[in-house]
């Protein structure tokens, strides 16, 4: 017998008067319609789970259960299922999940029914207040175990080459260094793209990259009172000119006052995977154009690729597939490895996660994106629970109908960026699209992975299920950093 539809129950079995205990039940892993059922509902009732705004593949459901030890487990589109990721044991009904709940010494203080949208909530089978404590822990993996599969990971990369990365067909951008700076900016935003290799035609090489940092730059020197660049410079200010500018900016002359030049990182089409991937990770930077001459002096060098951590990423989880079990760390949930930057519990000394208000400035944000050196920022209502995500990249939106000559960045709101680079008939309510990739603290690695590995994806925000609380963020490059150690 199905349940009327409610995502709650307001009482397990137990005797009258008894203490009940709210607990939190997740099934993060899809379907269509979830049910939960257990012994706390005489295995005879199911309730139906509910969608988590925002993670349509995640369903809870909040239950008040006596103390005790309980069973459990989930109808998932009329078939039963079981969380291979907690407790479980071989019961009459089959595998099922297990869960005990412990009473605290000050049972008076816990609320009866437990809102999802409360402070302090947890995902999965964690309880849902402070004051409890939860019996089986997440075991963690052991140092052996991740050392087995970094040198798993480590000879997949040694052996195959940054060639595997490139298209079967597909076009690349460049940009050449006298092009001003202005027409570059509207050809990024017209093309969807946030970085182009830089093309020098008197010296027939490529010379470098010109990315959003260099706008975000550009903007901040534009806006400020001291600048020796003006909106009309910007119209005829070439990319050559910036570059040597910047690199005054950065003090990186010689002793004669004149500007050093940095070489281009790159890399060739038969490089491993694993040279790229630590080109990338050293330089801190996004891509890495592979750039191939047929000649032994390097001349009539030709652009093949713009090489990521998301493409390498992409060929692990293809390569693994199928045999992710010669991998112990690809089954352990994110919150049980080195993995990510998490917001700090009280009495840790770790560094805040940056996360702003929909109302701050723009010119805060792009100051916290340059000075933390991130590259995307979370923006959270007053309870920090996710409503966007502010990146580097969203600076080319306004090259959109030239909204870089009209506005003052610090009376522009980071909303009000954000809603230029969105289809004018969006709703308010963010989350258009696909812009904010987010995950559980409990998810598995290889699932983390898998999602890291689509195109344009950078980053996950770790949140709460339910509130959407931001709990961390987990980017390419931390995967890259566990991964390779």
């Amino acid at each position: 017998m199905y349940s009327s539809g409610t995502d709650s129950v307001p009482e397990a079995s137990g005797v009258a008067g008894t203490t009940l205990v709210p607990m939190r039940f997740v099934w993060p892993y899809g379907g269509r319609r979830v049910f939960l059922s257990g012994s706390f509902t005489r295995w005879s009732e199911h309730l139906l789970m509910s969608p988590v705004e925002g993670c349509p593949t995640v369903f809870q459901a909040i239950c008040s259960l006596t103390p005790g030890h309980h069973q459990y487990k989930f109808l998932v589109d009329e078939e039963w299922r079981h969380d291979e990721h907690q407790p479980y044991i071989n019961g009459i009904y089959g595998i099922v999940n297990t869960v005990t709940v412990l009473l605290s010494r000050e049972p008076d203080s816990i609320p009866s029914i437990l809102s999802p949208d409360m402070p302090g909530t947890r995902t999965h089978m964690d309880v849902d207040n402070d004051v409890f404590q939860r019996v089986e822990a997440v075991p963690r993996i052991s140092e052996a175990d991740i050392e087995v599969s970094r040198q798993r990971i480590s000879l997949f990369l040694s052996t195959h080459t940054a060639y595997e990365l490139l298209p079967e067909s597909g076009k690349v951008i460049a940009l050449e260094v006298n092009l001003p700076v202005k027409q570059a900016f509207h050809i990024l935003y017209e093309q969807g793209i946030s970085v182009a290799p830089l093309w020098d035609f008197s010296k027939g090489q490529f010379v470098g990259v010109l990315s959003a940092s260099d706008f975000i730059l550009i903007l901040k020197e534009l806006g400020s009172h001291g600048s020796n660049l003006t909106e009309e410079e910007l119209e005829t200010h070439t990319i050559s000119a910036w570059k040597e500018g910047k690199m005054f900016l950065d003090r990186q002359v010689d002793g004669h006052g004149r500007a050093l030049p940095r070489r281009l990182i790159h890399a060739g089409p038969y490089d491993s995977l694993k040279d790229v991937a630590l080109k990338l990770l050293r330089n801190e930077v996004a891509t890495v154009p592979i750039i191939h001459s047929t000649s032994q002096d390097g001349s009539f060098p030709q652009l093949l690729h713009l090489a990521s951590l998301s493409g390498i990423l992409k060929c692990i989880c293809r390569h693994f597939r199928h045999s992710s079990s010669s991998l112990p760390i690809l089954q352990q949930p994110i919150c049980s490895i080195p993995l990510g930057t998490w917001v700090p519990k009280i009495g840790e000394s770790r560094r805040p996660l940056a996360m702003l208000r929909p109302n701050a400035s723009l010119s805060a944000a792009l100051s916290l994106l340059i000075q933390a050196q991130v590259s995307s920022i979370p923006i959270v209502d007053d309870n920090d629970s996710l409503l966007d995500i502010y990146s580097r990249s969203d600076i080319t939106a306004l090259a959109k109908d030239r909204a870089y000559a009209q506005i003052q960045l610090d009376e522009m709101t980071i909303h009000q960026a954000l809603q230029l680079g969105q289809d004018g008939n969006s709703p308010y309510g963010f989350f258009n699209g696909q812009r904010c990739q987010m995950c559980l603290r409990t998810d598995p690695l290889h699932k983390v992975m898998e999602r890291l590995s689509n195109p344009g994806v950078r980053r996950l925000v770790i949140v709460e299920a339910g509130s959407k609380r931001v709990e961390g963020i987990v980017s390419l490059s931390d995967v890259f950093r566990l991964l390779l150690g």
